[in-house]
C-alpha cells in the first residue's frame, strides 16, 4: 500500500495564494530599489550637470575636466593643512611617459592636469601614525591651450572650491589671483608643471 502524497483542494489553494503573495512582495520590493536606484543616478547626473556648469572668472570651465576623478595619478603632495593628488588626462599621461617635459619636449595641447586637495586627519585605524584624507577642498585644474591663454605660457589656471556641507562646487571668484602662473613661472622650463610623473 503506498501513501497518498497528492494535496486537498484546500491546500493547493493555500499554496498558490502564498505563491502570489510573495511575487507580490518581490515586485514591490524589486521596484523600490529600482525607484531609489534611479533617484540616485538622477540626483548624481544633476550635481555633475550642475558641476560641469561652472566657469571661472577667467574662462575656465570645469566641463573641460569632465571624468577627472578617473584620470591616472601623476604625483601627491602634503602641506601642513593640505593632502594633494595630482592626476592628468590622458594625453598628457602620454607625454609624461615619453620624457616631457625636458629635452626640448613639452606637453601637447590639450593636455589637463587637476590637484585634488583635501583637508587631512590622523587615520583612527592605521596602527601608526598616518594622515588621510578627510574633507575635500578643492580642485585646482590646468589646461593648455596656447590660443586662449597665449599670456600665462599657454596654460589656463583655474580653482573650483567644494563645500562639503551643501555638496556643491564653486568657482574660485580668487583664483586668478591665487597660485596660478603667478608661482608656476618658477617652473617655466618644465612647461609650467612642478611635479613629475612618478615611477610606480
Amino acid at each position: 500500500m503506498t501513501g497518498s502524497t497528492r494535496k486537498s483542494p484546500g491546500e493547493e489553494q493555500r499554496k498558490e495564494k502564498t505563491e502570489m503573495r510573495v511575487n507580490r512582495i518581490a515586485i514591490v520590493t524589486a521596484t523600490a530599489l529600482l525607484g531609489i536606484l534611479g533617484a540616485v543616478i538622477l540626483c548624481a547626473q544633476d550635481q555633475d550637470k550642475e558641476k560641469y556648469s561652472l566657469i571661472s572668472p577667467d574662462g575656465v570651465a570645469f566641463s573641460d575636466f569632465k571624468g577627472y576623478e578617473d584620470w591616472s595619478v601623476v604625483s601627491s603632495a602634503h602641506q601642513e593643512e593640505v593632502l594633494k593628488v595630482i592626476v592628468a588626462n590622458p594625453e598628457m599621461i602620454k607625454a609624461f611617459k615619453s620624457g616631457s617635459p625636458g629635452s626640448g619636449h613639452f606637453f601637447p595641447e590639450g593636455s589637463k592636469i587637476v590637484k585634488l586637495q583635501w583637508k587631512p586627519k590622523k587615520s583612527t585605524e592605521a596602527p601608526f601614525a598616518v594622515d588621510v584624507p578627510d574633507v575635500f577642498k578643492q580642485a585646482f585644474v590646468m589646461e593648455k591651450d596656447s590660443k586662449r591663454f597665449p599670456k600665462t605660457g599657454g596654460w589656463g589656471y583655474a580653482v573650483f572650491n567644494y563645500d562639503a556641507a551643501s555638496g556643491k562646487f564653486t568657482p574660485d571668484p580668487t583664483a586668478h589671483a591665487d597660485c596660478g602662473n603667478t608661482c608656476h613661472v618658477a617652473v617655466k622650463a618644465k612647461d609650467y608643471i612642478f611635479h613629475p610623473y612618478q615611477i610606480r
